[in-house]
């Protein structure tokens, strides 16, 4: 824009000099020429005249040009920072957006896990409604089996009361014109040789059909025990008789001999800090440290529990990176009124049966496992309630995760879910590296003997906030 307006001053200039130079070469010639050089001077004053209205508009035309294209810089440089403004919209947007597709597939793969999870319940409680399905069957054939050897013998024993009937109509029809002194056959139903006329025909009657009823019994075999009481009879006691109850015999002089029985919960003391799980929030958790240091291949877990809700909830979780759930007791809401599952290794697990926990009392439960042929046994009070094996062979349990109690882990740490609490109380927690014995398993049920080696207590417990309280009771009977 400034290389026109030199230009257009450049030409004005020269015009300008052309026509000085023409009027000092007028003033300087004669005066007798004078009237040509004034009409030139006329001509040049138009031409200048007009060159200047040329002039005049060209510049009002540059003058607008240079305001429109400083408009144009203006919009160009508002354009320049609307632009910016955009792209740094856009990059927050894209930084927001990028933020929520993380959330968001963090998400789904916590929903896939817990589809697996669904899933693999799912298949589990088809199973066992199959195996349950195809045992009520087994127990109905049985049943209907029965029946009909039942229905077969009341059939014969029919059979045999007729014949019987028939017989001693026979024996009434001769007894009364038979000898009134003639003797039984058998040994036992010999009548005294004295006094012959005291037996009468009612006692010869009665004599005889127990000798036809014995033969017929020693006659048709063992299939028929004519001396053994129908069902739904009783037989009064005697001086020397013998009781029966729940199949067992039992003299009614002595005294009634008892099965010895664990002692009860409340007498148990010493068991060490009590953990107290108030209710179903995913602040209780309690971190056991520093878990497992080395690899396992067989593990024992054993405590005191009491519930105080209708399902079991998580007693134990451990988690690594690789995997949430290495080693889980896992009890919700949505399972079966007193099941849990084994997880060992996610998705492999076994369900276990806890039905008695549910009673609010103090209860000890020992679960062990190991990778010898992936035998695992659960035990309930000094009991063994469930047993198997091929669980997990071989498998190796690895060092390095995140140990938890109460609460089950969807990620290291964390990915809590109310549903999978525990509500109540542990005590007497301990976690072994080895199988214990039904012997120690015994003894640390009664309060005898602690067993040796155990890598992890209640001692290593570490409280991460919430409602969870330690207690140090003396005995069970006083924990809250």
């Amino acid at each position: 824009m400034g290389c026109l307006w030199r230009k257009t001053l450049s030409v004005f200039l020269g015009f300008v000099t052309i026509y000085l130079h023409e009027a000092s070469s007028q003033e300087a010639a004669p005066a007798g020429p004078r009237k040509p050089f004034f009409e030139r001077l006329r001509r040049l004053e138009e031409q200048f005249r007009r060159f200047q209205a040329v002039t005049l508009t060209h510049l009002q035309s540059v003058a607008s040009n240079y305001n429109v294209s400083y408009n144009v810089d203006v919009r160009f440089r508002s354009l320049a920072e609307e632009s910016q403004a955009v792209a740094q919209a856009v990059n927050q947007s894209q930084a927001v957006v990028q933020g929520e597709l993380v959330q968001l597939k963090a998400w789904v793969r916590k929903l896939q896990r817990r589809s697996r999870k669904i899933d693999m319940r799912l298949r589990a409680l088809d199973l066992a409604l199959g195996e349950r399905s195809q045992q009520q069957a087994r127990e109905r054939k049985a049943h209907e089996a029965q029946g009909d050897a039942l229905q077969d013998s009341l059939a014969r024993l029919e059979g045999l009361v007729h014949s019987q009937g028939a017989r001693l109509a026979a024996l009434e029809g001769w007894l009364p014109v038979a000898h009134p002194g003639i003797t039984a056959l058998g040994p036992a139903l010999v009548p005294a040789p004295t006094q012959p006329g005291l037996l009468g025909p009612s006692s010869l009657k009665l004599q005889r059909d127990r000798q036809e009823l014995q033969a017929a019994c020693e006659h048709r075999g063992p299939r028929q025990d004519s001396s053994a009481p129908l069902q739904g009879t009783r037989e009064p006691p005697g001086s020397g008789s013998h009781r029966v109850l729940n199949g067992t015999a039992t003299a009614p002089k002595d005294p009634p001999r008892q099965a010895w029985s664990p002692r009860g919960p409340g007498e148990i003391c010493g068991v060490g800090p009590t953990l107290v799980f108030p209710n179903a929030s995913t602040k209780n958790v309690v971190f056991l440290s520093p878990g497992f240091v080395t690899a396992l291949r067989a593990v024992s877990f054993c405590s005191w529990v009491r519930t105080a809700s209708g399902h079991l909830g998580t007693l134990l979780s451990y988690a690594t990176e690789d995997n949430d759930n290495k080693l889980v007791l896992h009890g919700r809401d949505s399972l079966l009124p007193g099941s849990i599952h084994f997880v060992i290794g996610d998705p492999a697990f076994r369900e276990l049966p806890l039905q008695p926990l549910l009673d609010g009392q103090w209860h000890h439960i020992c679960v062990i496992w190991t990778s010898t042929q992936g035998r695992y046994w659960l035990h309930v009070d000094r009991r063994l309630v469930a047993t198997g094996s091929r669980f997990r062979e071989g498998y190796e349990i690895p060092p390095g995760g995140s140990l938890v109690l109460g609460q089950e882990q969807d990620s290291v740490g964390g990915g809590f879910d109310s549903s999978e609490a525990f509500v109540g109380s542990m005590s007497g927690l301990a976690i072994w590296d080895r199988v214990l014995v039904p012997g120690e398993v015994a003894n640390l049920a009664i309060g005898k003997e602690f067993p040796a080696g155990a890598i992890l207590t209640l001692a290593n417990a570490a409280l991460a906030g919430g409602f969870v309280q330690r207690a140090n009771c003396p005995c069970l009977e006083h924990c809250p």
